[in-house]
């Protein structure tokens, strides 16, 4: 019971930051902002979809998987915003 609120809250905050995010970028149009938004959405979505499993169990490879590719956007962005061209 504990554990369904504690994932709620989770994505909860996950899904606030992803909106100040998308806030962010639209003001400024910057990816790197655009980047976390959408990083922040997937990792909301990701503890709602474990919230209504079934059986939720947190060493599942594909719940993995999805972090780490929100995980990856991140740093692409952090890439492009470092090393991209800006012409």
């Amino acid at each position: 019971m504990i554990e369904g609120f504690l994932l709620g809250v989770v994505a909860t905050a996950s899904v606030i930051a992803s909106a100040f995010f998308f806030r962010f970028w639209k003001h400024t149009r910057d990816t790197l902002f655009l980047c976390f938004g959408v990083a922040f959405l997937i990792e909301g979505l990701n503890r709602v979809a474990v919230l209504f499993l079934a059986h939720p169990n947190e060493g599942s490879p594909w719940i993995y998987v999805v972090r780490l590719f929100a995980y990856l956007l991140i740093l692409g962005g952090i890439l492009k915003k470092n090393y991209g061209h800006t012409d």
